[in-house]
């Protein structure tokens, strides 16, 4: 299933960003965002570290100041993942993070400046030949500076982030440069979903989508599934980000979820586990939890069990069903149960043994 491929009416522009390539018939990356003091070089290389086990592709940097600016090389040299530099307010840092070296600079038209200094930013991106990515937040828009609390509908906030992405494309592209990507992001699903959409009719520059400052990591992974799977399923989204007030990794993992669910990436295995009732007398929680915690945290597990459908259930009523659609599972019953491969009953396991056996199992894969 490729649900939302099946939908795209128009390809976008490729754009490069370091090994990868954004829009067209590329595949959806994953983006994530460190959340250390990037003037802290050992903190911010030892978190994308993390990030790149975890699967992440493009991963992106607050540059606040110079003393920032001034590790982006060092940084980049110690990564082998494309590095984005996040610049607001100040041109400069923009000119300085393209001389350090990262793959693609990230400005934000609400605040970076005047056209004169936009230019200059492109003057210096032209010159590394590295990407820019317009990224509009509704929080910061330009006509916010002269419109105070502005009571718009969710359609006309929705254009006037669009109006200032396309402003902002103009600019880049007077001075023949095409090498954009855009983000329209806002906090609510309404006008996220409504400005992308917008957007994608009358540009065919890649878009990076996400919902910005989505919260905490239920309520967040919530609402950016439903904002970032709205668009991917119409075909409109060539990169993407999660962002959660959590650990980056889950980032990673919550917008790998995301593709996977909608048939665009395979990332992991698929794993099935029943949410439990009165007729279980299993610990299906703790069991999938530990399953989670090392396949994910061991690149051979990740890579053997990826596409694979396992399933963890807690009792006989449904789980042997269940489990009979799985590569490999286990059917709970008192303190053990049945372990059953592509449909086959074939032997009983103890409680305490089920994490090992399914361990066991996804390492003998080829």
């Amino acid at each position: 299933m490729t649900m939302a491929h099946d939908h795209k009416a128009g390809k976008t522009r490729v754009v490069k960003v370091g090994k990868f390539a954004i829009g067209g018939d590329n595949p959806v990356s994953v983006q994530s965002m460190c959340n250390t003091d990037t003037r802290d070089l050992k903190g911010t290389i030892d978190q994308i570290r993390r990030l790149e086990a975890a699967g992440c592709e493009i991963i992106r940097v607050a540059v606040p100041d110079m003393a920032a600016a001034g590790n982006l090389g060092r940084i980049r040299r110690a990564i082998d993942i494309p590095l984005v530099a996040d610049i607001h307010f100040d041109w400069r840092l923009a000119v300085e993070a393209a001389r350090q070296g990262v793959d693609k600079i990230r400005i934000n038209p609400g605040n970076i400046g005047e056209k004169d200094k936009v230019r200059e930013v492109i003057k210096a991106c032209k010159a590394a030949g590295i990407p820019i990515r317009i990224g509009v937040n509704c929080g910061s828009l330009k006509i916010l500076k002269k419109v105070r609390a502005p009571k718009w509908t969710a359609r006309e906030w929705a254009k006037m982030m669009v109006r200032e992405a396309l402003d902002e494309a103009r600019t880049l592209e007077s001075e023949g440069f095409r090498d954009i990507i855009v983000s329209l992001k806002a906090d609510d699903i309404e006008r996220t979903v409504m400005a992308n959409l917008l957007f994608s009719e009358k540009s065919d520059i890649p878009l990076h989508v996400g919902v910005t400052e989505a919260g905490s990591f239920l309520a967040g992974t919530v609402k950016s599934s439903l904002g970032i799977g709205l668009l991917l399923t119409q075909g409109i989204g060539d990169t993407i980000r999660v962002s959660l007030t959590e650990d980056p990794v889950m980032q990673v993992r919550a917008a790998y979820e995301i593709l996977k669910a909608l048939g665009l990436r395979q990332y992991g295995p698929n794993l099935i586990s029943c949410p439990t009732c009165g007729r279980c007398q299993v610990n299906v929680e703790k069991v999938i939890k530990e399953i989670e915690e090392r396949v994910y945290s061991d690149k051979t597990l990740l890579k053997r069990s990826t596409g694979r459908k396992i399933a963890v259930m807690g009792c006989v009523v449904n789980g042997p069903g269940e489990a009979r659609e799985a590569d490999f599972g286990i059917a709970g019953g008192k303190g053990r149960g049945v372990w059953i491969e592509r449909g086959k009953q074939m032997k009983v396991v103890n409680e305490s043994e089920w994490v090992n056996e399914v361990i066991r199992k996804i390492r003998s894969l080829k």
